[in-house]
Parts: structure tokens; sequence; C-alpha cells
């Protein structure tokens, strides 16, 4: 700019090019009166602009310079070298349409084929009389009787002579020669019935088929459809931008308002698919919130009508409009319902989208969240996941239903783990296996770490490692519904939110999966640390922004993906982020109901079975951890303090006494026989002791010795393993 400018021209802003004074530039030359110095760098071109009457007016710079190439401007679209619908997911979907098409419209008409059979023999007569007819008509030249009964009313003799000249040879002709077709089909009928009655017969059939086809009503179809089609009309640009206006939006109604179409509107799967430039201004997230309006404009079921912000800028429509209601159209059947195995670090089929096309996920080094409103499908999701992980052999399942309503019991028969309820005596189990799981962690990292580069080069686990049951680095996968009955509680939520944060940030390398899902996300009830660290969110239909951005993720709202466009109708159908592919998609469940479910994991089961793999929950073994406390560590604790060295072991009434001061509501009312009998399981007897109270008298009573209880000791912990403490009595 000027560096004097004018203070009374406030209406003018003057940008000069490289080497121009405005001192030497007059109105409206375009040329420097003096050339540029050599010893100054060029300064960028700059647009000169005006402003007239509070009105500016951009003008243009003569010379654009050279275009960068064009392999430096960004990344240019590729078109698809084939349409859509010919693509190899397309044409089976086709092919498998049109084959059962066909297949329902031939076992449609053969079930019908005895009634169409009566109709026809039924119709036959009528259809010989109409035959007949029109042969008599065609021997006796009928054409020519309303040109002779109009030369009769007007008393023309000339014209009558002439046309009954012309009809009398032709007359003749005919009946010859009907004659000849007559006697010939009788004599040929004839000679066919001697010589080859099936023919004749078959001549027979056909013709009553064809005479009852003539015969038949011309008002009304003798064979019905099979099939009827729907009347659906053809996306346009028009309907298109009809329907778009119908959201009220203003910036979709003024005079001029520009919507371009950078694709043609093509079939896209069962529907059409129209990819819209809106106008300026106005955002895709806009149209979304406004679907009902979009397929009230579109006349098509709210379940056909699905939009979505498309990946080119905010102002970029993609608009797929189904041919069927995506809730009432028919679901493949889930290609690991009946058969095949699953490798958790490989993606693995979830739902299907709009057009039916299978989405997969991968749940290996990844966490879930799931979150929608009551009754919308969220359960169903995680239950869909657990039967995922069932399917992979190597995989240990962790299941807690604490809405308390069984859904996740179909995976009792395979869960490791596995708790129903929301009491406090639900809880505490559960929070017992939590910390359990983090001291796996822990002990996950070591190994990790220790071992040697060639076998674990990346600090995470391998399919090799988790197939090597010594390391024991197979999966976990640990699944909650209603987890904010976890973190809401008054006395175990700290921790069971401590553990959980710890499990998202570190589980993932480590082989430990957490599947969260919620009713209620917020703040509470999802803390911070868990949500914002999900690999993989699901989110079906919730209520509003904070919910929508609390489960896929803060400004997912701004951006378009909004799972509150979802109704009420809309049950299993969701926004999932993290799937292969895109990274948003609409995803419909596949939607295993219970009695599936179980069926599915009987065959998981079976499959764990021949592996080797069954434990804990599954098969009746219960770890040391749902109880709060263990019989034989609280007797050596009470056996160290009633010893004494001078005798050879206690009695079992002072250790009843001693376990019931130390815990009186479990061991309160215990008495010598209560305690051998509990001590059983632990292969410890107790056995006759002749030793001196502490008044100096000699009594001979039942006791436990001081080598049988280190035996005891011994036995355990030999079975639990290199693990366990090495243990003896306290001394």
């Amino acid at each position: 700019m000027s560096a004097d400018p004018d203070p009374q021209d406030d209406n003018v802003i003057e940008f000069r090019k490289p080497g121009r004074d405005p001192e030497e530039i007059e109105a409206g030359d375009a040329t420097p009166k003096t050339a540029p110095s050599a010893d100054l760098e060029p300064a960028p071109e700059i647009v000169e602009a005006e402003i007239v009457d509070d009105e500016q007016r951009l003008v243009d710079p003569e010379d654009d310079g050279p275009k960068a190439p064009r392999w430096q401007q960004g990344q240019v679209e590729r078109r698809p070298i084939l349409p859509v619908a010919l693509h190899r997911d397309q044409r089976k979907a086709a092919a498998a349409f049109y084959g059962g098409l066909w297949v329902h419209r031939l076992t449609f008409h053969t079930v019908r084929a005895p009634s169409y059979a009566a109709y026809t023999v039924a119709y036959a007569p009528r259809g010989a009389w109409r035959a007949a007819g029109t042969v008599v008509s065609w021997v006796t030249v009928a054409e020519v009787k309303p040109l002779k009964a109009a030369a009769v009313r007007k008393d023309d003799h000339a014209t009558y002579l002439q046309l009954e000249r012309a009809a009398g040879p032709k007359a003749h002709a005919r009946r010859i020669v009907a004659g000849v077709m007559a006697g010939g089909g009788v004599i040929g009928v004839g000679v066919l019935w001697l010589f080859a009655p099936g023919l004749a017969l078959a001549l027979v059939v056909i013709t009553v088929l064809v005479l009852g086809y003539a015969g038949r009503p011309v008002d009304r179809p003798m064979i019905g459809p099979a099939v009827v089609l729907p009347q659906q009309q053809r996306l346009t640009s028009e309907i298109v931008i009809r329907a778009l206006q119908a959201t009220g939006l203003p910036a979709l109604n003024q005079k001029g308002t520009t919507v371009t179409f950078p694709h043609p509107i093509a079939m896209d799967g069962p529907g059409w698919l129209a990819v819209v430039d809106l106008p300026y201004g106005v955002t895709a997230g806009e149209i979304m919130d406004k679907r009902d309006k979009v397929a009230s404009g579109l006349r098509r079921p709210l379940g056909c009508v699905w939009p979505e912000q498309a990946p080119a800028h905010p102002g970029r429509l993609a608009l797929w409009v189904g041919n069927e209601d995506m809730r009432a159209a028919k679901q493949p059947i889930w290609p690991l319902r009946r058969t095949g195995a699953v490798d958790l670090f490989r993606p693995q089929p979830f739902g299907t989208d709009q057009r039916g096309r299978w989405v997969f996920l991968t749940l290996m080094f990844a966490s879930v969240i799931i979150g929608a409103l009551p009754r919308m499908g969220k359960t169903v999701a995680l239950r869909d996941l657990l039967l995922i992980a069932a399917l992979d052999p190597r995989v240990r399942i962790h299941a807690y239903d604490n809405k308390g309503t069984g859904d996740l019991s179909p995976l009792e028969c395979v869960a490791h783990c596995y708790g129903v309820g929301e009491e406090d005596d639900d809880l505490e189990p559960e929070l017992a296996e939590m910390r359990a799981l983090k001291d796996e962690l822990r002990r996950r990292a070591k190994v990790i770490r220790e071992l040697p580069k060639d076998l674990c080069p990346e600090n995470k686990i391998t399919p090799q490692l988790a197939d090597q049951r010594s390391y024991g680095l197979f999966p976990i996968v640990v699944a909650v519904d209603e987890c904010q009955v976890w973190f809401e509680h008054p006395e175990y939520g700290t921790e069971f939110e401590r553990i959980c944060t710890d499990l998202v940030k570190r589980g993932p390398a480590l082989g430990m999966i957490l599947i969260l899902a919620t009713q209620r996300p917020d703040a509470k009830s999802l803390p911070t640390g868990i949500s914002a660290n999900a690999q993989i969110r699901y989110c079906l239909k919730v209520m509003g922004q904070t919910e929508n951005d609390m489960v896929l993720g803060t400004s997912q709202y701004k951006a378009g993906i909004r799972a509150s466009m979802f109704t009420r109708d809309d049950l299993g159908i969701g926004y999932l982020i993290g799937g292969e592919g895109a990274d948003a998609r609409i995803v419909r469940t596949a939607n295993l109901d219970a009695p599936v479910s179980e069926a599915i994991a009987f065959r998981a089961r079976a499959m764990r079975d021949a592996a080797g793999t069954l434990s804990g929950h599954c098969i009746g073994e219960r770890e040391d951890l749902a109880p709060s406390y263990d019989l034989l560590d609280d007797l050596q604790f009470v056996y160290a303090r009633a010893e004494r060295r001078d005798r050879p072991g206690v009695w079992s009434g002072d250790l009843c006494v001693g376990l019931a001061k130390l815990r009186p509501e479990v061991y309160g009312g215990w008495d010598p026989d209560t305690l051998a009998a509990a001590l059983k399981p632990y292969a410890l007897q107790t056995g006759q002791l002749n030793m001196t109270d502490e008044a100096g008298n000699r009594f001979n009573r039942r006791g436990i010795g001081r080598e049988a209880l280190e035996q005891a000791l011994a036995v355990r912990a030999e079975r639990r393993g290199p693990r366990a403490v090495e243990g003896g009595v306290d001394e």
C-alpha cells in the first residue's frame, strides 16, 4: 500500500505490484513509468482492490503466473474404473437377488399349476367357441358385410354388386382351404392316435391349453404375479434439490442458490447414491439433523434415507437412498454363525452398513466403548463382540452383567470369569478379579520386556506369542455391561476406575481388551480417562451432543457424526468409529438373539475343549479371588499366634476361638468337627494331641500338628505353581 495515503480518501484501497510507485501511477494507467530496481527481490503479486460507495470490487491480477505441477497441487480424486454396480460385492448381491427372485417365481407358479390347469380346462369351451367364430368370420369374408350393409342403406346397387363380385371368389377359396385343413387335421389326428397315441394326447393337451388361453377373461389375468415390484421413483437431481429445500434452511431456499453434483447420481447397491456440494455456509451436519424432513421431501420411509458427510469438506453431502427400509431389510447371515473360527488379530465381521455390506473390525490391540439409550441394542452389540472373542480358542473371557438380567448368560459356558448383578456381594468378587487382572498386566509387561527381540520385536503380543501357552500371553477380553454400576459405586468406584483406566491405556499392547457398555454416557458413568483412550467406539441412539461426543469422541458432533439423528425405531443401528475402512460408518449389528448366541457359544466351547483352553468359571473352577478370605491362610495366621515351641501342635478348640476372633462373621460358632470338615479339601486332617494346658494339666484332645500344617501349605504352593508364595508356619 502507499506509504502516504490520502487521509481524505478513505474509500480507495490501493495494492501495488513490485517496482511500482504510487506517485508514478496515473488513473487508468497499468504500465509503470520506471522499471523496478534489479537489486530488489520481487515482492509477491498483490491483488488491487477498490472500494466504491462502500462496495468492494476485486480486480483479478493480469497474470496468474505459471501453475504448479499437478502432483504438487494435492491429491486428485480418482474415479472408480468400474461402476459401483459392477463391483465384486455388488455382482454377488445382484446374482443372489435375481436368483432368489426367479426361484421364488418358479416355486410360486409350480405350486399353483393344478389350479392353472383347472382354469384352462374350464375356459377351453369358451376358447373353442371364440376360435370357431374367428374361422367362420374368415371363411365368410365377414369384413365385407359392413360395406354391403352401407350400400344397401344408400340404395347403391352398383357398389353392392361390385362388393359381391369381389367377395364371392375369395369366400369360395377360403372354404376350400378350410375344408382341406379340417380334413387334414382329422386324418392327421387319427393317424397319430393309431401309431403314436402319446403324441396325439400331447397334441390334444396343447390344443386344450391354447383354447383355454383364448377363452380366458379379458379383464382378469388367469395367472397372477408371483412378485409385486415396488413402484419407486428414480432419484434425480430435481428430487434431491426438492428434498434439501424441504429442510427449511434459508440458504437452500434463497434465490440464486447453487447446489452442484460432483458425481453423477448412480445405483449403489440396493439404492441410489447422490453426492452433493451444498451452498456455501451449509454443512452436511445441518442436513443430517433434519433427516426426517429430507425423507419427507424424497417421499421415502425414514429408514431408507441416510445422509452422511463426504470426506472432501464439511459442505459435501453423501445422500444414500435405499430401496428398502434398513430396519426391515433382510440382513445376510452372520458369516461365523454356523462355521468358522476367529483370529482376534485379524478383522472380523461385526455388522452391515446401509447397503448390506459387512463391516469389519479388529478387536486386538483396542479397547471398545458402546453407548446408547436403554432398549436400543447396546447389550446385543456387546454380546456380539464377545461371541467373536469366544470363537478364538486362545482368548480368555471375563463377562460381567451389571444389569442383572442375564443377557450375557449365553457366554457363561466359555467364560473364565462370569458375574451378574449389581449388589455389593456381586461386585466384591468382580473387584477381586479386576485386581488380579491388574497384577497380570504387570506380569505381562515384565515377560514382554525380558523376551528376546527376535521373538518380540515390537514389544507387544504377536499371534505366535499368543499361541505359546507357556508364556501366558493369550488375549484376555473383559466385557462389562452397564459399567456405570462400577464407576458410581460409593466404595469401590474409585478403584474400579483406576484399574480400568490402566487397562485401557496399557492393556491393548499387552493383549488385554476392555469392552465397556453404558446407557448413561456421561463423565461420571464413563470417566474421561477411559473414554478418551478407547480406539473402537459404537454409539447407537443418544439424545444430544454431549452424550454423542462422550461415546464417539470430542467434536464428532460438529464433524457431522451424530448418533442423535437415529430414531427409537432404529434398533441395533449406530455409528461405528475404529472399524476397518472409513473413519465413521453407520452399522447395523448382526442382531444375534439369545438362542442363536447360545448355539454359537457352545460351538466355541467345543473348539476350546479340543484346544484344551477351557478354564475357570465355565468348568467349575473358581479362583481364590472371589472370597475375601482363605481358610488355610487364616488358619496359618491363628496357628502362629497360638503355637508354643514346647508343644507339637495346637488343639482344634483353640484354633476355633482364634478364627472366630479374626472373622466372627465367617467362623463364629465353629467347633472342632466343623473345622475338621472344612479342612478336608486341603488334605489336612486333625489328630489327637496329648499336651498340657496353661495350668499345667495334661489332656488328650483333637488338634493340628505342626508337620501336618506345613505339609498342607507345601501341597497348596505346588498346586499354585512358581508364582505362589513359599509357605510354612510363621516363626
